[in-house]
Formats: C-alpha cells, structure tokens, sequence
C-alpha cells in the first residue's frame, strides 16, 4: 500500500479519505457543431470531475493516492452536477480508502441509499449520477492501489465477489444472485485465455465522428470515407431533425462506405411511436443496422412497439436512469443492443447489474460513449464483460468519437477499429492538470477568451 501508514494492535491502520475536490469543465464543442443531433443541436461537452485524495491526517495524500471520476453533462447545468456531488463528500471524507470488493459495495450502497438524497430521485437523475461520479473515482484508487486497470481488477475477483457488489433490490424477477452466479461462474474457465486475448486483440469499436447532425455533406463523405480507411466496420449517423435530409445523408454515408459497412442511425428521443414507425420505414432501404433512442428513454411500451412496427433493430440506454429500467426494457422485449452508459447510472456497481441482466436474457451490449471521458471510462466495462460475463464480442462494438481524448492522462487508443487494450492501473479517468485548469468554468482561461470575443462583438 502507497503513502504513509501507522499501526495500531500489531496491524497496519489503513489509509482514510481526507478530501474531496470537485471541479466544473466545459469544452466549447458547440463551435464546431461537434455533438450536435436533432435533441441537443449546439453542446458544450462538459464533465463535473471529482477527485477523491487518501492519506493520513498528519502527512495528507500521497501523490498515487487518488481517485478521478466525473458526469458528462453538455454544458449547461454542469455546475448543479458539481453541487451533487459536493454534496455526497460527507459520505465519503472520513471513511477507509477503497481497497476489495466489500469496501466498493459499501460505498456504493450508502451513496445510493441515504435516504434523503435516494428522496430526489430515487435512483436516478442528477443525485444518482452524482454518486456514479463518486463510486467511479473509487473504482479508480482501488484499481491504482491494486496496480490494475479496473476491467482486469474487475475480472480477477471472484463471482461471489462481483456478485456482492450489486444491488439486487428489484431485480430478483429477472435476476436473482444465484443466477448471477451461475452466469459468472459458467464463465470462470475461460477467463485466462480471453485476458489474453483481449490484451493482443483489443476489443471492436465503431465511431460517431461521421455523423454529426451539423457537419456539412463534404465532411460527412469525408469523415465516413475515412472511418472505412481506418479500419471500422460500422458507422453511425444522427437522423430526426428533417426526413429528407436524413435521406439525402444516408444516401451519402452508403455510397462512401459501400455496402459491407454497418450503418448505424441514432435519433435521441426524437419521435413519438408513430413518427418512429414512419421515419425509419423511409430510411430501412438504407440498410440501417440499428436505430438508437428513437423515443423517451423512459418508456418501454413505446420501444416495444418501435422494435415489433418496422424492420429496423432498436438500441437504447445512454439515457435510461436505472437497472430497473434496463430490466422492465429487457423484460418487454424492447430492445435489440443495450446501450449502457458509464457515467449516467451509478457508477461500475450498478452496470454490473445491467452486464449481468443483458448476460441472463442474452441481449449483446453496445456501450454509448464519446462525450467528455466516456470512451476512456466504458471501454473497461466492456472488457470485463468479455473477460468474465457474455464470453464474447459477437454483435459487440463500443462507440468511439474521436473528441478529446488529448486532455487525459491515459486515453483510449484505437488501432484498426479497435479499442487498445489498457494496461495502466485504474480507470482511465484522470485528466491533465493543464486541461483542468484552462476549461474550468467560467474562470479558466478558455472560458476568460470567449467571454471577451463575444463582448468585443455586441
């Protein structure tokens, strides 16, 4: 163990959390249109990043001894995020550094289950994703202090390890711990020979930088034909906003990239059942792959309806709040991929749920990422569930946009349309002071400049 230590009773007395700092940082993505779609047409990715520091009261943190995580919000509202979480850290300063599995499920469960704050959900919106940043930050000193990436210190615990750590309250319907067991336990042999793999293969991705909603026809071919060059096999592109210009893009994604490249469209939450039904009748000539939030992420009839109405298979989940959700999604039949989201629910614990909910009804999860950190966080998910729960990345890819990745410490990487495996301890969530210091909002430099452009043009 890293940092000063002392001894009590012949044993060593563990390191405790002594602080938590909370930091709001925007990007101004919305000036190159970058994130745009038919919902969201102007964002500023965003993230409201927490850094959990361990040592001892006398001689402070040692310099290994942290934990990064964040939300990703598009701007606006990132400072109320940062004051969820802020208002966790009594929770969380005091209490012993997160080291197993006993100490990750505590944490999680008393983040999620204080019963004034569950009030303000329960479970989900801005409180619940507050603890996700939380819970995340833990996964990552844990991993650190095991010298470990979190998808390899995941996979090295055992099932009733991995088990302990979710909360089964509401799924038991579907999913009981046993079954979870089973699940894990059915695939504990092959776990060796997948790490392996995993670590020469890396795992497949597709990518979003095509398929922005404000990109002109010219970068749309361009961008598409590269994804193709650059070895991806599948592509997405935002749709909703106009039909026949959906068309007219669809039409020049499928000529640039051929026949052979998967075409995936999203169009979050755009429609109600019967605009879904009519606007992807018109694009399936195009061979969509799937089509992705096509409704209200809360509503499991209308994606039931959606999926059973037209020909075109239905993914959702950057959006769904809960494991409850994604367990009523699963249980209608409501959905062709599980989209889950690193920093939406709470935290690693609670995807596990929805790994081991997908893994029980054998429905292939397709992770949203992009964003501010989301691909560096969602990429050890994936490979955990790979390593230790479905066994394979048949019908599997991770979303990958190629925003932002210069401002982190360990990036993801991707090499001929494929995920990189990490390799370094944690969760590849900490980002570079520098970045942190000029996008802070609004008193960064950033944020300084723009803030004088725009008063120098009223």
């Amino acid at each position: 163990m890293k940092g000063p230590m002392f001894h009590y009773l012949g044993g060593p007395m563990r390191q405790t959390i002594t602080d938590v700092e909370v930091r709001d940082i925007r990007f101004p993505t919305s000036e190159e249109l970058d994130g745009s779609d038919a919902m969201n047409p102007d964002p500023d990715y965003s993230a409201a990043y927490v850094v959990l520091r361990a040592g001892d009261a006398g001689a402070g943190a040692a310099a290994g001894d942290e934990g990064h995580g964040f939300c990703f919000t598009i701007g606006r509202g990132n400072d109320v995020m940062a004051a969820a979480i802020q208002a966790l850290a009594p929770h969380v300063v005091g209490r012993p550094a997160p080291r197993t599995a006993a100490d990750l499920a505590a944490l999680y469960r008393d983040l999620t289950h204080d019963s004034q704050l569950r009030w303000l959900g329960p479970e989900k919106g801005v409180m619940h994703m507050a603890a996700g940043a939380v819970v995340n930050a833990a996964w990552d000193m844990a991993a650190k202090a095991a010298g470990l990436p979190v998808w390899q210190f995941l996979a090295s615990m055992t099932p009733e390890e991995i088990v302990s750590l979710v909360d089964f309250r509401y799924l038991t319907d579907a999913l009981t711990p046993e079954e979870a067991l089973g699940i894990l336990r059915a695939a504990e042999p092959g776990r060796a020979a997948r790490t392996a793999e995993l670590l020469e293969r890396g795992y497949p991705a597709y990518t979003t930088s095509p398929g922005w909603l404000g990109y002109d026809d010219e970068k749309l071919v361009r961008l598409a034909k590269e994804a193709v060059e650059d070895g991806f096999t599948q592509i997405k592109l935002k749709v909703g906003a106009d039909r026949d210009a959906d068309v007219h893009r669809l039409a020049l994604a499928r000529e640039a990239v051929g026949p052979d490249i998967r075409i995936a469209v999203d169009a979050n939450q755009r429609w109600d059942v019967a605009g879904a039904l009519e606007w992807m009748k018109t694009l399936a000539p195009f061979d969509p792959y799937w089509i992705e939030e096509p409704t209200s992420p809360d509503d499991v009839l209308a994606h039931a309806a959606i999926r059973a109405g037209q020909p075109v298979k239905v993914a959702t989940g950057e959006h769904v709040a809960n494991r409850v959700v994604f367990k009523q999604l699963l249980q209608a039949g409501a959905v062709d991929f599980v989209q889950i989201d690193s920093a939406r629910v709470a935290g690693v614990n609670e995807n596990l749920a929805i790994l081991l909910l997908a893994a029980k009804f054998d429905v292939p999860v397709c992770p949203h990422a992009g964003g501010v950190g989301l691909c560096e966080l969602v990429q050890h998910l994936s490979m955990f569930d790979f390593v230790a729960v479905s066994g394979t990345w048949q019908d599997r890819v991770i979303e990958y946009v190629d925003h932002l990745h210069e401002h982190f410490v360990d990036p993801a990487v991707i090499d001929h349309g494929r995920y990189v495996t990490p390799r370094a301890p944690g969760f590849s969530a900490r980002m570079h002071p520098a970045s942190i210091a000029e996008h802070t909002y609004p008193e960064g430099p950033v944020w300084q400049a723009r803030r004088t452009h725009e008063e120098a043009g009223r």
